[in-house]
């Protein structure tokens, strides 16, 4: 597929959300993702919000489900969220559920797969539950506890092996420099995910630069995502 560029607002308020998904907008990105703080602020009101402003741009909406996998894509579905992501330590009901509300909806799953000591073993085993995506996932804590290239040397190994063990579309997040965000899909991860520190404070969960500086940096990760060969090396974090 085609590589996809999906911006992570993991900000605490709408305000702050809607702002800095306009900028992202204007700079060329895809998906939207109403990260996990948003919805621990703001709740369905943040996907919903991000839906009317920005109805032709899917919106990811980050819950990390662990229980009540169909009732909670149900909620985000009817709110407007075009994914949602379950955690595959869930139990295997939880992940059941949130497939099957995803197809009684139309929209689709994500199965983020932190945590996980066998990650290839894990995918698979949500690849074969009916989930769409699958996401390799460094954690925020795990990075910031972990020995920090230690950590980001283990996330590539992990996204490799999980983009070569499955037939569904992969995504790294959490850690990785732009020049290796943005190499993603020439390894097998087309879906690119620009966060904190970035778009978003790493210790604060606000924007985290001026709008004309945030904006060029976006259109340059999109010029370099969508055109690979003009990537210029770069010691920026994603």
């Amino acid at each position: 597929m085609s590589p996809i560029i999906q911006i992570s607002l993991d900000l605490q308020t709408i305000d702050d959300a809607l702002k800095t998904a306009e900028i992202a907008v204007r700079a060329g990105f895809d998906w939207l993702e109403a990260g996990t703080p948003l919805i621990l602020g703001e709740g369905l009101h943040a996907v919903r919000a991000l839906h009317e402003r920005f109805p032709h741009h899917p919106i990811v909406a980050d819950l990390k489900t662990m229980d009540a996998g169909y009732l909670e894509t149900e909620m985000m579905a009817k709110a407007g969220a075009a994914m949602t992501v379950v955690m595959s330590r869930a139990h295997v009901g939880t992940v059941k559920g949130a497939v099957r509300a995803a197809r009684d909806y139309g929209i689709k799953v994500m199965a983020d797969v932190m945590l996980e000591e066998d990650k290839v073993a894990a995918a698979k085993r949500m690849e074969a539950l009916g989930v769409d995506y699958i996401i390799v996932h460094l954690g925020y804590d795990e990075r910031h506890e972990e020995p920090w290239r230690v950590a980001q040397n283990l996330l590539l190994r992990d996204a490799q092996a999980v983009a070569q063990a499955v037939s569904i579309p992969v995504q790294a997040v959490g850690g990785l420099t732009i020049e290796q965000a943005v190499a993603m899909p020439q390894l097998g991860a087309p879906l690119v995910v620009i966060g904190a520190p970035l778009a978003v404070a790493d210790q604060a969960f606000k924007p985290g630069a001026d709008d004309a500086a945030l904006e060029a940096l976006l259109r340059d990760i999109v010029r370099r995502v969508k055109s690979p060969l003009s990537s210029s090396p770069s010691e920026q974090t994603a």
